[in-house]
């Protein structure tokens, strides 16, 4: 993910509290006085009192069918192991293959052949476990300004160009993380299941298990995910932002779960002809101070999306490169 994706979120999870502080000066005149006295009756709370998924009592609830074993598309599935597995076979295999394109400027470029979209959707933004209307019909146009989509490979990728798809610090050092291979194992796995498509390939689908401030490549949700990395870092940057009591990185909180990959694979080749992975975080921040606003919570739950493949036009649009 992008240093613009980065800033987007952030700037999201703190937008909540600046257009309250903004609308309890009286500094958008569009805010009406029913929507400004509902920011002062706001209680103090704090994200550890959010609301798990009713009725489950999970910490981690599976959201997918889970695994029956048995053969699909002629391959045996029998528990999470195979499944772990194939998953990683078939990511190898795609990551493997490249194609070449045309960049904005004529030249003849060779990246990944299974190219991704991605989408960035977030939700209410609630503050002190209240959402507001004024403050939540403000957060779309400010992410979509800051949210420049990009063009990748099968996620987790550093770079749609294969040489560079690794957080290789320099020549002469070995990568933490090859993005070219996965690292995935069955433990990183929550629940999978597969389905036999009739026509030489299988859909299979897995839930990733749960994972808190997660990196690329380094837990459950970064082996499967572009996951946010240093939030609370990046949190700490927003000058506007203070603590009433700590640091942004003791109060600033992700959790990854629910979240679902599902991939369709060619089962002569282990080739990935299409995938959409769907990531969701959940963001909380605590102690938050901007202008008069005080020692206040913020929470919001973010679904970003890759799906592949690219079309045309998405390539176009987002970075002016098309298939040769």
């Amino acid at each position: 993910m992008n240093k613009y994706v980065k800033k987007g979120l952030s700037l999201a999870l703190a937008v909540g509290l600046i257009a309250s502080s903004f609308a309890g000066c009286a500094k958008i005149n569009y805010v009406t006085d029913g929507a400004i006295q509902a920011i002062y009756e706001i209680k103090d709370g704090s994200w550890l009192e959010t609301d798990e998924e009713e009725g489950t009592g999970e910490d981690d609830p599976v959201v997918i069918d889970t695994l029956k074993p048995g053969t699909y598309g002629g391959v045996e599935f029998n528990d999470l192991e195979d499944v772990a597995a194939y998953y990683k076979e078939a990511y190898d295999y795609t990551k493997s293959l490249t194609a070449k394109y045309i960049d904005g400027d004529g030249n003849t470029v060779e990246y990944y052949k299974l190219l991704g979209e991605e989408t960035l959707d977030v939700g209410d933004v609630m503050i002190d476990g209240k959402a507001n209307a004024v403050i939540n019909n403000l957060v779309p146009g400010i992410v979509n300004t800051m949210f420049a989509p990009s063009v990748y490979g099968l996620v987790p990728c550093y770079n749609r160009d294969p040489n560079l798809d690794n957080n290789l610090e320099d020549d002469t050092r070995k990568a933490d993380h090859d993005f070219r291979t996965s690292a995935v194992t069955a433990d990183d796995i929550l629940a999978a299941n597969v389905t036999d498509n009739g026509d030489g390939t299988i859909t299979m689908v897995i839930q990733p298990k749960k994972g808190e401030m997660s990196t690329r490549g380094d837990d459950s949700q970064g082996r499967f995910f572009e996951v946010l990395g240093d939030i609370g870092g990046v949190v700490a940057g927003i000058d506007m932002v203070s603590f009433e009591q700590g640091t942004a990185e003791e109060n600033v909180l992700v959790t990854y779960k629910g979240g679902t990959v599902k991939v369709k694979i060619d089962t002569a080749t282990k080739e990935v002809l299409e995938a959409d992975y769907t990531m969701i975080a959940n963001v909380a921040v605590n102690h938050a101070t901007i202008a008069v606003i005080k020692d206040k919570s913020a929470s919001l739950i973010i679904t970003y999306t890759n799906h592949y493949p690219a079309s045309d036009k998405y390539l176009m649009d987002s970075r002016q490169i098309k298939r040769a």
